[in-house]
């Protein structure tokens, strides 16, 4: 029987409460996970894409997540304040409300990132040959450092989607990169200037790579190419300058994002952190946390828990076209959070595991061969253990399922 129209939110709440699963909002506070104004607000739109949804004002959002119990709030500068307002009196008034709706519904802004990608302004990117280009985007760093301010944010993310270009030959790459180390040092500048001024400390300030997308060639497209490029010379604080990947952007190039993450850690520069979910080798789905990679997310989890991580996990993703307003709130929001907690607190009992311990541990203590062993005698003396690498892979299954507490099948 068709489903009338007053009857469908109803029967989305009823299957959603039958699913269960879902955590209390006091228990998702707990964890420093963050809810983007682009994500929630996203309205379904692309290159060919019409919208599906409403436009969703701030103060909707950040009482959204406050009543789901996401405690962090983050924004790029023109999701809040039109581009015309920026840097005005108007800017002043949009932050006050915006800080009056964060203390409303106890949520905080942990991060704010600058807009340097959509505006015609920015065509040629933020680092165009254009002199006064690349001027206004000093401006507009420069301001998204004080909303951060402000707003009692701790971090800045930088995504260059427009650094590259469409046509070969079109730019010299070494300039635009140092036309781009630029408008970071002038960030950097003036936040060492704004937190002097306010008795506070300076932001984390984190570089987002993607391989393709919005351009042809991107310049630094990979989070080795972040770090390499924060180790140039270039910057004229590199120690404030970190990164933020995003999982899906390792994903879209091959890569695995673990090891991307692990060469990340290893630098001391994995500050903040993208989560979200796709498919290999493709486009920029940005679908919710666990829909596609649920193993692999569980190892990138393991590896985090492993090493410390205490930075936010910011949920970078867009709701399907297919969701309504309703589902957004309902469904995408508070799902994609639970899948999350799940899989890192499953990631924390992997890690206390007695199975992967004693196997890891024996990984790790060798076959004891002598320390003049030749090479035959050295591959003897392991070969054995070796198998003991998809022995854990197999126990991470049957943790990621429930099987090594007797969920079975038969």
């Amino acid at each position: 029987m068709p489903i009338p129209q007053d009857q469908q939110i109803p029967l989305v709440d009823r299957l959603t409460e039958l699913s269960g699963g879902s955590y209390p909002p006091e228990t998702r506070r707990k964890y420093f996970i963050s809810g983007p104004q682009w994500a929630y607000a996203y309205e379904g739109q692309a290159l060919f894409h019409a919208p599906t949804r409403n436009a969703v004002p701030f103060e909707e959002v950040i009482r959204a997540l406050g009543e789901i119990g996401v405690p962090w709030w983050t924004t790029h500068d023109t999701d809040v304040i039109p581009t015309d307002h920026l840097m005005t009196d108007r800017q002043a008034e949009t932050v006050d409300r915006i800080r009056s709706a964060l203390q409303q519904h106890g949520v905080r802004c942990s991060m704010v990132t600058c807009e340097t990608f959509h505006h015609p302004v920015f065509a040629a990117s933020a680092a165009a040959e254009a002199p006064e280009v690349r001027a206004y985007a000093a401006r507009r760093l420069s301001n998204v450092v004080e909303i951060g301010h402000d707003l009692g944010a701790g971090f800045a993310v930088y995504w260059p989607g427009t650094l590259g270009y469409m046509i070969q030959g079109a730019i010299d790459e070494t300039q635009t990169l140092r036309w781009f180390a630029d408008g970071i040092n002038a960030a950097c500048a003036r936040d060492i200037a704004v937190a002097e001024e306010r008795g506070r400390g300076t932001l984390k300030h984190c570089l987002e790579a993607k391989p393709f997308e919005p351009v042809s060639q991107i310049i630094l497209p990979s989070s080795d190419a972040m770090l390499a490029f924060i180790g140039s010379g270039l910057l004229t604080h590199p120690e404030m300058v970190g990164l933020n990947p995003e999982y899906l952007h390792e994903l879209m190039w091959g890569a695995a994002c673990r090891a991307a993450l692990a060469r990340a850690l290893v630098c001391g520069k994995l500050w903040h952190f993208d989560i979200n979910d796709g498919y290999p080798l493709k486009h920029d789905v940005d679908l919710g946390v666990g829909l596609v990679n649920p193993l692999d997310w569980l190892n990138v989890l393991i590896l985090l828990r492993s090493h410390g991580y205490e930075g936010p996990f910011n949920l970078d993703f867009k709701p399907p076209r297919t969701t309504s307003n309703h589902g957004v709130f309902k469904i995408s929001f508070p799902t994609a959070v639970d899948r999350f907690i799940t899989l890192w607190e499953i990631a924390g009992e992997a890690v206390e595991d007695p199975v992967i311990q004693e196997a890891g541990a024996a990984l790790k203590a060798g076959g004891g061969a002598p320390a003049v062993a030749g090479a035959d005698e050295i591959v003897t003396a392991n070969r054995e253990l070796l198998s003991l690498h998809e022995l854990i892979a197999h126990r991470l299954f049957q943790i990621l399922i429930g099987q090594h507490r007797g969920r079975v099948f038969g």
